[in-house]
């Protein structure tokens, strides 16, 4: 039987950035001679998010400036170490909540869990989020852990091919899913364009699956048919995740839109016709909004219209890029909807590559 996810949880940290908070927060660590305010506002109206998470700030007390609530970034750039010191204290409680939150979902006991698969490109630790999660979420000692780590926003379905390899293998696999990006830890102190606008973008999310091979159940839920991949030849210069002194940097060349939404009709439509698919057949879209830029040019590529879209566009506005988290939070969404029939998840990273999931929304 195909791979199904019968539970999907997300979390999110307490502490909020709005729009103009992130643009103070921009100019604080961008050079301003060279990035004036203006020019740092408009950059952010672009992005398409006017809300995020952030674990770096705190609670408001009734300080005078929101750079006071953001203590962490102050007059120099952290180091690496500094950053992982924070991912340290703070992933596995934010990957916790949506753990527990997914479980709650599936209706299914902790000790069910045979396999463990966490996602994550934004901080290395070890032990790390895998073991605080066998020992706060009381799973055996016996599962079987699996990391995906430094695959960028499509982690999370890499780590569905993972979980689908396990259940073709073992039918009685039930497999947990944790995805933790705590992006805002890499904010660069640089008034470079590309960086400015990965600035922008990124913020803290966590989302996890439970998910095996033994049926759907009486509930909606998510079956995962077929899982796609490609790399896009000539590309390899224009996106980048780099581990650096100062944390981990992004470059974003403003070419990556037009590149993706160039090769991605092409190689869809190769990948679905031996499904009896195309694009037109799809009836949810789950596309990862690297940005409202790569959404409006794969969707006009795909011929698809703006309200196949609304979920991705809405989690970007809501709660920023969550690089690999953010894929499961539209999922949800669009299980949540009501809708049914196929369903293609669409992401993309470093390469440049895209991954795809084919999945099927089924009715209660």
């Amino acid at each position: 039987m195909p791979l199904t996810l019968h539970g999907i949880g997300t979390a999110v940290p307490p502490g909020s950035v709005s729009l103009d908070d992130a643009v103070i927060l921009s100019g604080h660590v961008s050079d301003a001679a060279s990035t004036p305010l203006a020019l740092l506002h408009r950059i952010h109206q672009r992005s398409g998010v006017r809300s995020r998470s952030s674990v770096l700030v705190a609670e408001d007390q009734g300080e005078p400036s929101f750079l006071d609530r953001v203590p962490f970034y102050g007059h120099s750039s952290p180091s690496t170490a500094e950053r992982m010191r924070v991912f340290h204290d703070q992933a596995a409680g934010l990957a916790l909540k949506a753990c527990r939150a997914a479980l709650a979902d599936a209706a299914l006991p902790v000790g069910a869990i045979t396999h463990l698969v966490t996602v994550c490109c934004t901080g290395f630790d070890a032990p790390g989020v895998d073991l605080a999660l066998i020992d706060q979420l009381g799973l055996t000692p016996g599962v079987q852990r699996t990391h995906v780590g430094f695959m960028g926003c499509h982690g999370a379905l890499n780590g569905l091919r993972v979980a689908r390899a396990f259940a073709e293998s073992d039918t009685d696999a039930v497999v947990l899913i944790c995805c933790v990006e705590l992006c805002s830890l890499h904010l660069q102190y640089d008034g470079n364009p590309e960086q400015v606008v990965a600035n922008a973008l990124f913020a803290d999310g966590a989302a996890a699956v439970v998910a095996s091979a033994q049926g759907s159940g009486p509930k909606p839920a998510l079956v995962l048919e077929a899982n796609g991949s490609t790399v896009i030849p000539g590309t390899a210069d224009l996106m980048h995740w780099r581990i650096d002194d100062h944390g981990f940097s992004m470059g974003l060349s403003p070419r990556v839109p037009q590149t993706v939404a160039v090769a991605l009709r092409p190689w869809l439509d190769n990948w679905l016709s031996p499904r009896g698919l195309d694009p037109a057949a799809i009836t949810s879209w789950a596309m990862h909004p690297g940005g409202p830029r790569i959404l409006s040019a794969c969707g006009e590529a795909l011929g698809l219209k703006p309200d196949q879209l609304e979920c991705s566009r809405a989690v970007l506005h809501e709660h920023g890029n969550m690089s690999s988290a953010t894929i499961l939070f539209i999922l949800e969404r669009l299980r949540r909807s009501g809708s049914h029939g196929p369903c293609l998840a669409l992401a993309f990273g470093p390469g440049l590559c895209a991954e795809a999931a084919l999945l099927r929304l089924t009715a209660d």
